[in-house]
């Protein structure tokens, strides 16, 4: 299934093992309900409506499908990590238990504005969360972790 100038093409199962597989190693995530749909060359989108692969395809024919399901993930540092898009992080918040960063009312502030946090962590990714919300994926240095909230939905008042 083309689409404009990004490829879509659906994941087969034994490549979904493995990113399961890496979720449930970064986050604790042992399942993923969706078929997975990899737009572009990094980005995974996740569809759980009703249509099968071949149904998709044969509106695709007639249509121009460009854009199908939620963006889930995005595999990054050649697949050694996969960022979960901050909307992910809510949908499948009951099984995330690893890698959880709680950060500060004050680090919330700068956090939901687009700034990155200078704070010492280990390397890695790290889910955020500030009272009981989860607020996307950010990457450690070890020293400063970047932020990836996306711009329209960081608060544009300032501090």
């Amino acid at each position: 299934m083309e689409s404009g100038k990004d490829k879509m093409k659906f994941i087969k199962s034994s490549e979904k093992r493995r990113i399961v597989e890496k979720l449930n190693e970064q986050f604790g995530i042992a399942e993923l309900p969706y078929l997975l749909i990899q737009a572009g060359r990094e980005k995974i989108r996740g569809y759980s409506g009703h249509l099968s692969k071949d149904e998709i395809v044969d509106i695709g024919k007639i249509a121009n499908v460009e854009i199908i399901g939620l963006y889930l993930m995005k595999e990054e540092h050649d697949k050694k990590i996969i960022r979960l898009g901050f909307d992910t992080t809510q949908l499948l918040r009951k099984q995330i238990t690893k890698n959880i960063l709680e950060i500060s009312k004050e680090e919330f502030n700068l956090w939901i504005r687009g700034y990155d946090l200078d704070k010492e962590t280990p390397n890695g990714i790290y889910i955020i969360m500030y009272d009981d919300i989860f607020l996307g994926c950010g990457i450690s240095n070890g020293k400063r972790v970047f932020n990836y909230v996306p711009k329209d939905r960081r608060i544009k008042k300032p501090l």
